[in-house]
């Protein structure tokens, strides 16, 4: 009993020792809260539903289960909504010394029928994919032991219900089901009741929570003024900075500007090639690109660390959104910033995030205008504005 008690980190979550020693070479120390609550269950083997974040550490928290419990001949299978979460989970896997297939869009279709006739342990796929491999007849899934839905409602927003419902028809009944997604809508909770066994679920933070170490801002100005704002700020911060965009069009421009103006920039959305986005990520995340201009393909699930300041340049449409793309700074323990670019007639939607997030967001001195404060009589939680005139601070 003495024992036991002395048990502390991953030696207390029950994991066998040959993925405890993985586990402990990879670096990881102690487990996040989504690990800690989700591996015990999913090593039992019961269902479970996960609601966490993005960037809480999740991709762990389902592969030590998924390794630890299938059998010599039975496959994995993890379905997540894009390319570069693809890649990024399969790169973790790999790095415990399992075998993979990636099955995704934008990458050749010869290729992936090589590596699945192989017979990887796990497959990683986005689920319009892997589809297409199954009514191609290149690939069955009745060995599939354990299957992982990854960042759920992200792929139910993309539309993939109807093929999720399809993939899971295909698996055995007796597979392991894990779900982790940051909401749960109606459309979530049906797929549970009729695909789950008795799932356990686990939350570790409310819809909206955000890391303790993030510092938000919003800067108030003119639609054209942005470019000079942005020029500004990615010459004030010397750290890695990811700058989100609502269009392709303005990523591919911003980008452009930002090289102009002698900075390491690159852009990251869905007109880019699979090689063209994947070495984006790449040189963001081995320092050699500084600033990345994203669409919102990249506020889900993207593992890179270090990134000091996430700026919207745009607001995101939905204040979820806003949750997700800043959740790309203060990971790990670290401080980040999340700036917000606002026009006047946005003040509705930065009151929405202050809901969400029940923090109320500073107005910076740098902004050039103000934000109207007549609807502001009842602000949701601790959010609000003060709305209040500073003058535009420009560097010296």
């Amino acid at each position: 009993m003495a024992a036991a008690l002395l048990e502390t980190g991953f030696d207390a979550l029950g994991l066998p020792d040959y993925l405890l020693t993985k586990v402990k070479k990879l670096g990881y120390a102690q487990p996040t809260p989504i690990q800690q609550q989700a591996i015990p269950i999913g090593l039992e083997g019961h269902d479970l539903i996960g609601i966490a974040q993005t960037g809480t550490g999740k991709t762990l928290a389902f592969s030590v289960p998924m390794i630890a419990n299938l059998y010599e001949h039975q496959q994995g299978l993890v379905l997540v909504p894009t390319r570069e979460l693809a890649v990024q989970v399969s790169d973790s896997l790999r790095q415990m010394g399992v075998r993979t297939a990636v099955v995704i869009g934008g990458a050749p279709m010869h290729t992936q029928v090589r590596d699945l006739a192989k017979y990887p342990k796990v497959i990683v796929a986005t689920p319009g994919r892997l589809i297409d491999h199954m009514l191609n007849e290149q690939l069955d899934l009745f060995k599939v032991g354990v299957v992982v839905l990854d960042e759920a409602d992200r792929m139910l927003d993309m539309g993939f219900e109807t093929a999720i419902r399809q993939i899971l028809d295909a698996t055995l009944d007796s597979r392991q089901t894990m779900l982790f997604s940051a909401t749960m809508p109606d459309a979530i909770q049906d797929i549970a009741r009729n695909y789950m066994s008795n799932p356990k679920r686990i939350e570790v933070a409310r819809q909206g929570t955000v890391a303790e170490k993030v510092d938000h801002l919003v800067i108030v100005v003119h639609k054209d003024e942005k470019p000079e704002v942005l020029r500004e700020l990615a010459y004030e911060h010397d750290t890695s900075i990811l700058v989100f965009t609502r269009t392709r069009h303005g990523a591919r421009k911003l980008a452009e500007s930002l090289r102009k103006d002698g900075h390491q920039s690159a852009e990251l959305h869905s007109d880019r090639t699979l090689n063209q986005r994947m070495a984006a990520l790449y040189g963001f995340k081995r320092g050699e690109v500084r600033i990345l201009v994203a669409t919102d393909i990249a506020a889900r699930g993207i593992d890179v660390q270090g990134i000091g300041l996430v700026l919207n340049y745009d607001v995101p449409e939905n204040p979820e959104d806003y949750v997700h793309r800043i959740g790309r700074t203060a990971r790990a323990g670290a401080s980040g910033l999340a700036i917000t670019l606002v026009s006047p007639e946005q003040h509705r939607d930065v009151r929405d995030i202050e809901k969400l997030i029940q923090t109320e967001i500073p107005v910076s001195e740098r902004s050039t205008k103000t934000l109207p404060s007549a609807d502001r009589a009842k602000p949701a939680g601790k959010g609000g504005f003060k709305g209040r005139k500073k003058p535009f601070r420009r560097p010296q």
